[in-house]
């Protein structure tokens, strides 16, 4: 019993799962105090306080009271994470493609020489075979 749990602990899928965890954890502190910290003040310096959660609205219940629905709070929501997603998007996944894209086109640029240098070899290999191919001994006697 005892064994097969180690082995499942100690498989790699588990230990990139929990490392994967982690660090999404620690992003999550990142991205909220980008968002909180530069995000959010630039939104209320543009539009003006951005806080929608005094938003609601009543409805009569059966008992005659009312019911109060503070769908500000869905909207303040929605809005943090439009700007979350923004802000991953801007300041993460931008910058890595762009990195990425860098990389990939100096990487693309050894290999079309890489293959420009194979074709050539291949036409001097072949050139070579057919000259000694043509002044074999046995061909001319």
């Amino acid at each position: 019993m005892f064994q097969g749990f180690k082995e499942f602990i100690t498989r790699g899928n588990v230990l990139d799962l929990a490392v994967a965890v982690v660090i999404g954890a620690a992003f999550s502190g990142v991205i909220s105090g980008l968002v909180e910290g530069f995000i959010m003040p630039l939104v209320g310096w543009l539009v003006g306080a951005p806080d929608f959660s005094g938003i609601a609205f009543s409805v009569p219940n059966w008992r005659g009271d009312t019911t109060e629905f503070p769908i500000g709070l869905f909207i303040q929501g929605l809005i943090m994470f439009v700007l979350i997603a923004s802000a991953i998007y801007l300041f993460v996944i931008l910058p890595i493609k762009k990195l990425q894209s860098l990389r990939k086109t100096t990487e693309e640029v050894v290999e079309e020489a890489a293959a420009e240098e194979v074709v050539l070899l291949t036409e001097i290999r072949d050139l070579l075979r057919a000259q000694s191919g043509a002044h074999s001994p046995s061909q001319t006697s």
